[in-house]
C-alpha cells in the first residue's frame, strides 16, 4: 500500500480551526489549478471545432455550388 499524507495528531495535540482552514485553502488552490488547466483544454477544443465545421460548410457548399451553377454560351449569328 502507500503511504498517505496525513499526519497523525498524538494525544493531548489538538487541531485548531487555522489549521483546518489552511489545510482546505491549500487544497481549494489544487483543485483550482487543476480546474483552469482543464478550462484551457476546452476552450482550445471548441475554437478547433468551430473552425472545423466552418471549414466543412465552406468547402462543402462551394462543392454543391459548382455541381448547380448552369454553363451559358452565348453565340453570335
Amino acid at each position: 500500500m502507500t503511504k498517505s499524507k496525513t499526519a497523525k495528531v498524538g494525544e493531548g495535540a489538538t487541531v485548531s480551526r487555522d489549521d483546518i482552514e489552511r489545510k482546505l485553502r491549500e487544497i481549494r488552490g489544487e483543485a483550482g489549478e487543476v480546474a483552469e488547466s482543464g478550462r484551457n483544454y476546452a476552450v482550445i477544443a471548441a475554437v478547433a471545432t468551430a473552425a472545423l465545421v466552418v471549414a466543412a460548410a465552406y468547402f462543402f457548399g462551394r462543392r454543391k455550388g459548382n455541381k448547380r451553377s448552369t454553363v451559358v454560351e452565348v453565340r453570335r449569328v
